[in-house]
């Protein structure tokens, strides 16, 4: 999952979403019979934090982090302070700002499955 989801992962972003559905499916299907739904909550909410960091990282300049951020309804104040900070992209990525602008549902709307709902369809089929 680590590489899969690598600052320096070359490809699209539906193309790394795609591995790591691959990767997610593959998981649930092969330890269904397991109780592990407190991990698969800590590994959905690391997952969302590790694309939101790839997501910034491939923003890159100040600029488009600006304008990126204006387009999914964030202030111009909030923006401004955000897309000029010098902080680290793991760090940044825990800002709530980030999290209001790159949502859950965003994510899933760009072809991220919900690992909480697979798994739960799984483990209640068996």
């Amino acid at each position: 999952m680590r590489k899969s989801t690598s600052r320096k992962q070359p490809g699209t972003f539906e193309e790394i979403i795609k591995k790591i559905n691959q990767l997610t499916t593959g998981w649930i299907n092969y330890y269904c019979i397991a109780r592990m739904k407190q991990f698969i909550i800590n590994i959905r909410k690391w997952l969302n934090h590790r694309l939101r960091q790839l997501i910034w990282k491939r923003w890159k300049k100040p600029k488009t982090k600006y304008r990126m951020l204006r387009k999914y309804g964030i202030s111009h104040d909030d923006a401004m302070k955000l897309a000029n900070s010098r902080k680290g992209y793991w760090r940044i990525s825990k800002s709530e700002i980030l999290h209001q602008a790159i949502t859950k549902e965003k994510l899933t709307k760009w072809g991220l499955k919900d690992i909480s709902q697979l798994y739960e369809l799984r483990y209640l089929k068996d």
